[in-house]
């Protein structure tokens, strides 16, 4: 199979509904509660193909939309790419996909924007897991592979030579720990669905909207430490840039988790560790 066919497996999978003012890309599996699970960069719903379908299996409903400028989602050139326009867009999509109470899932940048989800309907979550993300984000810094991606000429540079080689190699240092479990032609579609259409002008956008305030880090730190909603921490604990003794500490000491659920894998769990994520996760909904 190729990395197209792929992609069109991909988009055979799910189907596309609007929100916000954007045509989105929405994967679902299976009834029950639904569980709501947010992708960050260079990803998309496509993250977590594995992750829905074992939560279905679980007797869950597993949700994944596409944020605009990622996968197969719209790249409108006048959109809010920020923590907070993509948040805002989020609650519509919630809206939009009719998920009245629902458990979250949050990775990577899908944490900041997870949580600007959280803080404007607080009363729907009805419980959190946290994945490899940041929270404490004035003091973020984003690592050596995505730093070049915020500054302006470096950015358009680094992003042409982000050819499909390049990024099994970038995966294969920092993103799955078993590159046994990902065909070389699935790491090719994120490739493909990071430039489709626009050539990856829209997540050079969202690299450059980081929101990295003391007002963000207070409203993240809320959303986590809320006793509104059970809060779990689940991480890859061989993630090189997000490493578990820093990023993993912090979330746990925020919400108060009494452990973190430590998974054999990098920054990308969802790939090598679906069955064991989707057990934390439907365990977690169980209690």
């Amino acid at each position: 199979m190729t990395s197209a066919e792929v992609v069109a497996k991909h988009q055979s999978a799910g189907r596309a509904f609007a929100a916000g003012g954007v045509t989105g890309f929405v994967r679902e599996a299976g009834d029950g509660d639904p569980v709501l699970c947010m992708h960050g960069v260079p990803a998309s719903s496509f993250l977590y193909r594995k992750v829905l379908d074992e939560l279905a299996g679980r007797g869950l409903r597993g949700v994944a939309f596409d944020l605009p400028g990622l996968g197969l989602a719209d790249r409108p050139p006048d959109f809010d790419y920020t923590w907070t326009g993509l948040g805002r867009y989020s609650v519509a999509a919630v809206d939009a996909l009719g998920l009245d109470r629902f458990h979250l899932v949050v990775h990577d940048v899908g944490g900041p924007v997870g949580f600007e989800l959280a803080a404007a309907m607080p009363d729907r979550i009805r419980s959190l897991t946290v994945l490899n993300t940041i929270i404490e984000v004035d003091t973020f810094k984003r690592p050596w592979s995505m730093e070049p991606f915020a500054r302006a000429g470096i950015g358009e540079v680094y992003l042409r030579g982000l050819t499909k080689p390049a990024f099994r190699m970038l995966m294969g240092l920092q993103g799955v720990a078993d590159r046994t479990a990902v065909p070389g032609e699935e790491l090719d579609a994120y490739v493909e669905l990071l430039k489709r259409g626009d050539k990856g002008r829209a997540f050079l956008k969202i690299m450059r909207g980081f929101e990295r305030t003391p007002e963000k880090r207070a409203l993240y730190t809320g959303v986590v430490s809320s006793d509104a909603y059970p809060v779990q921490v689940v991480w890859g604990e061989q993630d090189p840039a997000l490493k578990i003794a820093s990023y993993g500490e912090a979330a746990r000491r925020i919400s108060g988790a009494p452990t973190i659920h430590r998974l054999p894998a990098k920054h990308f769990l969802q790939e090598d560790q679906a069955p064991a994520l989707a057990r934390l996760v439907a365990d977690f909904a169980a209690s």
